[in-house]
């Protein structure tokens, strides 16, 4: 009885806690984790006019072994070079993901090779899959009947939307070749034409509104 009591209070006081917030992945390994400062609160912005959510429009930050990564439904992640887990990191990683917790990644272009290996490290029973242009991601309150949409050019590849799935539950989207937060930054800095732009904060809007209803 005792126990059944415990499960419950936690399970209680998780959805108190986990609020209508978000926040950016601050990781090891010397890249550059904080690139494009705008694009996360620039898809607040959109998202909480266009599908009235209302989250902080200032993102925090947490790190990969912090226990504060549980206090956010999602985590943003991006930048262009190295990434590392430590065995403490993946396994807090690990925790946060199976416990409710959804990772976000979007490869600013120089990222694939690192971030692969390291979500070996969280997931090694896990294979990235890329994700059907059915998948509800992909349908909520915005359409892509193509799936990931094209933000900024690289190496003239076809975006692509990889995901972990867990239990039969989608933890982590990836998305490839897309470059959807360079899309999210301030119309001046990569100087997106506005259609393009408008797609990233979208699609953006989209993962959001998923995690938030699942």
């Amino acid at each position: 009885m005792k126990i059944r009591y415990l499960i419950f209070l936690f399970v209680f006081l998780s959805q108190i806690t986990l609020s209508q917030e978000v926040a950016i992945l601050k990781y090891s390994g010397g890249g550059d984790w904080y690139s494009n400062p705008t694009a996360v609160p620039n898809l607040i912005a959109f998202t909480n006019k266009n599908i009235k959510t209302t989250i902080s429009k200032n993102p925090e930050t947490v790190a990969t072994n912090s226990q504060d990564i549980f206090n956010f439904p999602i985590i943003f992640m991006t930048g262009h070079g190295n990434v590392f887990f430590s065995d403490e990191e993946a396994k807090n990683l690990r925790n946060y993901l199976t416990s409710g917790g959804f990772l976000h990644i979007s490869d600013n272009y120089g990222m694939d090779k690192y971030i692969r290996n390291e979500l070996k490290k969280v997931f090694p029973e896990l294979q990235l899959q890329e994700i059907s242009k059915n998948h509800p991601i992909y349908n909520r309150t915005f359409k892509f009947k193509n799936g990931l949409p094209k933000i900024h050019e690289h190496d003239r590849k076809p975006p692509q939307g990889f995901g972990l799935f867990y239990q039969g539950r989608l933890i982590c989207f990836y998305d490839y070749e897309s470059d959807l937060s360079d899309g999210w930054e301030d119309a001046s800095i990569h100087n997106n034409p506005e259609e393009i732009r408008l797609k990233a904060l979208q699609m953006g809007s989209n993962i959001i509104e998923y995690v938030f209803s699942n």
